[in-house]
């Protein structure tokens, strides 16, 4: 290829990138939240956080009438384990490296496939809808407990 050739190829993408970064300076910074949060707003945010946290650590730890309140009694474990059993407090779940490689599995997995993968294999339970409150309640235990934590790529 001569240089001649390629010299319009490259006033081309000048060209767009011009046209972009014009673009990008007419429209301003994305609309997406550009109203600021109340702190009202954020004390109500947090809560219901809470709520689901508070949620996920009964579930977590077992407790039975979180478990059928939240339509899952008798399907997080046959063995009669919790899943603080084997993680007190949430330790060794490492939310922070999903989505990743999950060797246990064989396959790229996300934080729920893991939850559903431990309810199936050693809890010997069933797994539950990924999408669920009860999923969500319990990937919120998970992540809160772990707040705060060092993402290590491929350490865990």
């Amino acid at each position: 290829m001569t240089t001649a050739s390629t010299l319009p190829h490259r006033l081309r993408r000048l060209t767009v990138v011009a046209a972009a970064l014009a673009f990008a300076a007419v429209a301003g910074p994305a609309t997406a939240h550009k109203d600021p949060v109340t702190d009202e707003q954020l004390r109500e945010y947090q809560e219901a956080f809470m709520d689901e946290v508070r949620k996920g650590d009964l579930l977590f730890h077992g407790d039975g009438a979180t478990a059928k309140a939240m339509g899952v009694d008798g399907m997080l474990s046959k063995t009669g384990w919790a899943c603080a059993m084997c993680h007190p407090m949430a330790s060794d779940t490492h939310p922070h490296s999903f989505p990743k490689f999950q060797a246990q599995m064989g396959e790229f997995a996300t934080l729920r496939d893991m939850i559903n993968w431990c309810i199936e294999k050693p809890n010997q339970g069933e797994k539950i809808d990924p999408d669920g409150a009860a999923m969500k309640a319990l990937e919120a235990y998970i992540t809160w407990s772990n707040t705060g934590s060092t993402l290590v790529p491929g350490k865990y």
